[in-house]
């Protein structure tokens, strides 16, 4: 590279041909589900090259290449089972646990309540008992327990008479032998069973709010999980011919919106009407939407088969990361027979509990314990981000964007446009990038300078607090605004940083935590899995908004976007001392305004500050595989440069 343009233009390259040995596979490891390296994670890989080309993407797990969501499929997701399960977890209940200590105290003892109404119904199973006998002994045993539960008598939509079919079809399940005709290791007479045991929790619960409101608003369930009553379906929304068992939803239990025209801030916010019945219950066939949780049934718990589940449970739940925007992380649960696992599917692990074997009484409170706390708990901690709702009255999400980086914490609301991106893997930063503005569209005070504003949500990997985390993309493109404020000359080939940082959630109890996976999973769990590496919820508002490298015209305007992005990113490299690392063909974005065609470069996730000679501070091989550099893909060398940033707009071209 002769005279490389630190004047902002671009003199002269020249390109030496730069001999490469085969690839190494320990040396491509990529962070599972973005196809892009990752600094912390061990530097292992089960593929093995097949091409001794030094950009083969043979030599690295084939994740997903395209952007729909469909990628992947169950061969990708049976590898990040093998890659992010932290198996047999104790404490993942706690996760869902209320913040408030007196509250979750009133919580278990709802559940130990609930678990001795179920462990009652099992003990009327008794060998010998005709079937007329057993219905007798249950009708008067689900009478006494509802009278206890709601003393003045006043039913809900379930009559009594569907609460003794329920207890019927679950007690198969829980009390083998005592029906010739179902078969444990049936799944198809497995999903019954479940979704009965789960809907007769959720009646039990609701009852003692049919007299009378609870003197605390937080002695009652915010929300009612129950599972879909169709099952080995098709979700209406998915894509493909994916099948899942069964699913859960949270109905909320005052499904009225506010005056502000937003749900209750303990209701799940979901966008598509269709999908609210009057009476708050959709009992039919599942929407991604709406999809809670996936459970997925297999006939024991033989580990294939506990694998197998896994897979699919990592597979099915794309779906729900594809459709709903609020979440920050997923559960679920795999049944091997009568024995039950939770999960947690986050952006870099996979947690599972013990298993819970719902033919004892002890596995019985456990799975009933998950069922009751997830009634119970905060939104945020069944996955959701209570800063982005769906406001009922103009009818669009809003989303909530806090800035600590000035003077004073600041809040600004802004009002969603459009996604164009989605978090389309259960893995990896959980990018997602949302085309917003100022005002609602349908207030007729909005313009088109407003909607000019995109948000950046993503999980990426971090290194210990916000003040001393050189990688923080927010503190980069702060640095780069600034830097570049005074040269109008690359104006609009860069986003401007116009707020935002490291999230905050707050608890029942007023307090604001850093929105981290390490307060997410809680230090009982994260003591288990402390080897994990550290993420963060980052969102970060910026100006500019532009189109895929893909909908240039011509080869004029390619070389006009590309003569842009690479003039801006030398202006960021003397004015900012900031090199990018991550020139792909997603990280360049084409803009067109009246004076014509222009490139922009964006997405700083892997850029750092560089020394006074030009050499990155930190050396760690990063990037999108596809367009590495090679001494950087193979580690020929520790130190990057610029070279290697103008050496992937060679693979881009």
């Amino acid at each position: 590279l002769s005279d490389s343009g630190m004047d902002g233009k671009t003199k002269g390259v020249l390109i030496t041909p730069v001999k490469s040995s085969k690839v190494k596979p320990e040396d491509t490891v990529p962070e599972m589900g973005d196809l892009s390296i990752s600094d912390n994670i061990n530097t292992s890989t089960p593929s093995k090259p097949s091409s001794s080309h030094p950009r083969s993407l043979s030599a690295v797990p084939q994740f997903s290449l395209s952007g729909s969501q469909q990628t992947g499929g169950y061969a990708e997701a049976k590898l990040q089972v093998n890659y992010y399960l932290k198996d047999n977890i104790d404490g993942v209940q706690a996760i869902a646990e209320h913040s408030d200590q007196t509250t979750q105290q009133f919580v278990t003892k709802q559940a130990e309540s609930t678990a001795e109404s179920i462990d009652e119904l099992v003990q009327c199973v008794k060998p010998g008992l005709g079937k007329a006998e057993l219905e007798n002994e249950l009708k008067a045993t689900i009478a006494a327990q509802l009278k206890r539960r709601s003393p003045a008598g006043r039913y809900s939509e379930k009559t009594d008479a569907d609460m003794l079919n329920s207890a019927v079809r679950f007690l198969k399940w829980l009390c083998p032998g005592s029906d010739s005709t179902f078969s444990k290791t049936n799944e198809k007479h497995i999903y019954p069973c479940f979704v009965e045991l789960i809907n007769f929790v959720a009646e039990l619960l609701v009852r003692p709010l049919l007299d009378q409101q609870p003197a605390s608003s937080d002695q009652k369930p915010k929300r009612l999980v129950r599972s879909y009553r169709k099952t080995d379906v098709k979700p209406d929304n998915a894509e493909g011919r994916r099948r899942i068992d069964m699913a859960l939803k949270c109905d909320a239990l005052n499904n009225s919106p506010s005056d502000d025209g937003e749900y209750d801030k303990d209701s799940i916010q979901i966008s598509d009407e269709r999908l609210e019945a009057k009476d708050g219950r959709n009992d039919e066939r599942p929407n991604y939407s709406r999809i809670f949780a996936v459970v997925e049934v297999k006939p024991d718990k033989s580990a294939a088969n506990i694998e197998k589940g896994l897979a699919q449970l990592v597979e099915y739940s794309k779906g729900v990361y594809w459709n709903q925007h609020n979440r920050r992380f997923i559960w679920g649960l795999v049944s091997g027979g009568s024995n039950v696992k939770a999960c947690v599917l986050g952006p870099n692990f996979l947690l599972a509990s013990r298993f819970m074997d719902v033919t004892t009484a002890a596995g019985r409170l456990e799975l009933i314990g998950f069922l009751v706390n997830w009634s119970f708990c905060e939104l945020p901690k069944l996955g959701y981000d209570p800063t982005i709702r769906f406001n009922r009255m103009h009818k669009c999400f809003t989303i909530d964007m806090a800035d600590n980086n000035g003077p004073m914490p600041t809040q600004t609301t802004y009002y969603l446009r459009k996604v164009v991106v989605f978090a389309e893997r259960v893995f990896g930063r959980h990018t997602r990038c949302f085309v917003v503005g100022k005002q609602p569209q349908s207030s007729g005070t909005d313009n088109d300078t407003s909607a000019d504003i995109l948000i950046k949500d993503a999980w990426p990997e971090v290194s210990g607090s916000a003040e001393d985390d050189m990688r923080d993309e927010a503190k980069l493109l702060k640095r780069v605004s600034n830097g570049l404020a005074d040269h109008p000359e690359f104006n609009g080939l860069y986003p401007r940083f116009l707020g935002g940082g490291r999230m905050q959630i707050q608890n029942a109890l007023g307090e604001s935590v850093e929105d981290t996976t390490r307060t997410v999973l809680g230090e009982t769990v994260w003591a288990q899995i402390k080897d994990l590496p550290l993420r963060a919820h980052m969102r970060i508002a910026m100006s500019g908004v532009g189109e895929p490298l893909k909908s240039i015209k011509s080869i004029p305007e390619l070389v006009v976007v590309i003569c842009d992005v690479m003039r801006c990113h030398m202006g960021i490299l003397k004015h900012c001392q900031i090199l990018h690392r991550d020139i792909s063909e997603a990280n360049i974005l084409v803009r067109r305004d009246d004076t014509g065609v222009h490139g922009m470069v964006i997405d700083f996730d892997h850029a750092i500050s560089i020394t006074d000679d030009g050499y990155a501070k930190h050396a760690e091989r990063t990037g999108t595989v596809p367009f590495m550099s090679v001494s950087n893909l193979e580690n020929l060398q520790p130190k990057r440069t610029a070279l290697d940033d103008w050496e992937s707009i060679i693979y881009i071209l």
